[in-house]
C-alpha cells in the first residue's frame, strides 16, 4: 500500500506518495510521468514522512534552503537512473549543471570515456521526486531551460525562486 497526500504549492498542487515511511514520489498535478513506477494500490494517508516532506516544502517555498538529506528518499527507477538522481541531489542550491556536466559524472565515475548526455536527460525527465530531487537544476550545456516534466514555466519559477544563474 502507498499512502499519498497532497501539498498546495505557489506552482499548483503535488502529489506526495510513500512506502515504508519513506518518499516515492512528489508529482505536479497532470506533470510527464505522472505516478510513473507505481503500480501498488494507493491510499490518502498522512504518514511521518509525508508530513515532514510538507514542512520541508513550505520551508523550500519560504525561502530557506532545507538539506535534501533531511528527508528518507526512496525514488524507484533502474540501477542508471537512480545513478542520475544522486548526482541530481549534489547540485547546490541556487547553482545549475549541464545534462554533458552529467553524463562526463558518470563515466568519471565508471571509468568509461564517455556517456550519453540524451541518456541522461532520459533519467531526469523520470526523476519521481520533483523539486527535492532538483532536476530542475539542470539545463542545456547552452543555458537553455530545455525540459522539464512539470513544464517551463515551473522550472523557470524554480530557478528564479533559488536565485540561480542560467
Amino acid at each position: 500500500m502507498i499512502n499519498t497526500t497532497y501539498y498546495k504549492s505557489p506552482l499548483g498542487d503535488i502529489l506526495l506518495a510513500s512506502k515504508n515511511n519513506m518518499l516515492i514520489g512528489a508529482w505536479f498535478e497532470g506533470q510527464k510521468y505522472y505516478l510513473s513506477n507505481i503500480s501498488q494500490n494507493l491510499i490518502e494517508k498522512e504518514d511521518r514522512i509525508l508530513i515532514k516532506t510538507k514542512k520541508w516544502l513550505d520551508s523550500y517555498f519560504g525561502g530557506e534552503k532545507p538539506p535534501i538529506d533531511e528527508l528518507s528518499l526512496r525514488p524507484q527507477g533502474s540501477n542508471f537512473r537512480l545513478e542520475v538522481w544522486k548526482l541530481l541531489c549534489e547540485i547546490p542550491y541556487g547553482q545549475t549543471a549541464s545534462y554533458k556536466d552529467i553524463a562526463s559524472k558518470i563515466a568519471e565515475n565508471r571509468g568509461i570515456e564517455k556517456m550519453s548526455a540524451q541518456a541522461v536527460g532520459g533519467a531526469v525527465g523520470h526523476n519521481p521526486i520533483s523539486i527535492i530531487i532538483p532536476c530542475h537544476r539542470v539545463i542545456g550545456s547552452d543555458g537553455a531551460l530545455t525540459g522539464y516534466a512539470g513544464g517551463i514555466d515551473r522550472k523557470l519559477f524554480l530557478l528564479k525562486h533559488e536565485n540561480a544563474r542560467f
